[in-house]
């Protein structure tokens, strides 16, 4: 199978050609009606579908949701965590890309363009990264940010990786790699939070890939403060659940799985590498994407 999808990094947009991949973003939500508007408004065009998982909202996201795109497919997630809803929506996609979006507005969604691109170029899976490139953060702490080197450090030991920022939760991958993540949710619906469905998914996601023996590219990310509320993450509680993911999953044995991919055009200046081997950083545009907020302060177009 072929693809001709076409990038236009000026306005992030995914243009589909008659052989392009259907790109499926999957979006977990817990109240983030305030902040969907502005999420909802940076989503490139071209997209296959927009899958809003919910976690029980009591502020009406999912009205809002609804509102903005009526064509949003809404998925209830089964239990609670964050790992709970990739894993619900990602048994609902249906495209033959999968972007993990977080609805805070911390994840500029006009970098998606950057994430199909890699892909594209080669990749099975392309992993954000804020310690690389032009990536960044106006988000992490001090104390998070130590956190996160550690781990990373842990990971890439244990795992032969070269990753450089393991707990960044914006990602893509092909849906043929969803047999390599293992990721069931075969329970009843109840409010609860079992082993995986919280923070600590991306790292889940992270060493099943790696383990998986896939190809992954690094793609330089900016992350931006949550906009509006609060996050639910917890630096020492979720760090501990990061730890122990890491513990699981180097004794954890991968079910033998194929995860073939459609083949795909190379692209220029976009290169996927194995995982054991010096990870590439992509450079698509030519430094951080502004927020809205900011462009108005600079006196920029919007």
């Amino acid at each position: 199978m072929s693809y001709d999808t076409h990038i236009d990094v000026d306005t992030a947009a995914v243009r589909r050609g008659p052989a392009a991949p259907r790109v499926s973003v999957v979006v977990p939500t817990y109240n983030e009606a305030a902040n969907l508007p502005h999420v909802f408004s940076l989503l490139p065009e071209g997209l296959h579908e927009v899958v809003l998982v919910d976690g029980r909202s009591t502020d009406g996201t999912i009205e809002v949701a609804r509102a903005l795109r009526p064509d949003v497919v809404v998925v209830r997630q089964t239990r609670r965590g964050k790992g709970n809803a990739m894993t619900c929506g990602f048994a609902a996609v249906t495209g033959d890309i999968v972007v993990m979006l977080d609805a805070d507005g911390s994840a500029d969604p006009r970098e998606i363009a950057r994430f199909v691109e890699a892909l594209q170029g080669g990749a099975d899976f392309a992993k954000g990264t804020r310690f690389a490139g032009t990536g960044g953060s106006a988000d992490i702490t001090r104390l998070r940010a130590w956190g996160n080197g550690v781990l990373n450090t842990i990971a890439n030991t244990l795992f032969g990786t070269r990753y450089t920022d393991l707990c960044y939760g914006y990602n893509a991958f092909w849906a043929t790699c969803l047999p390599a993540l293992e990721l069931v949710d075969d329970g009843p619906a109840v409010d609860e939070q079992r082993w995986g469905d919280g923070f600590e998914i991306e790292t889940v996601i992270n060493t099943r890939i790696a383990k998986a023996r896939l190809q992954i590219t690094e793609v330089p990310s900016w992350e931006f403060e949550r906009i509006h509320g609060e996050s639910n993450l917890n630096t020492w509680r979720d760090g501990f659940r990061v730890l122990r993911a890491l513990a699981v999953e180097r004794l954890r044995r991968p079910a033998p799985v194929d995860v073939t991919r459609p083949a795909a055009a190379p692209v220029a200046a976009v290169a996927a590498v194995p995982v054991a081997a010096a990870p590439v950083h992509v450079e698509v545009l030519d430094g951080p994407v502004l927020d809205l907020r900011e462009r108005a302060e600079l006196g920029l177009s919007v």
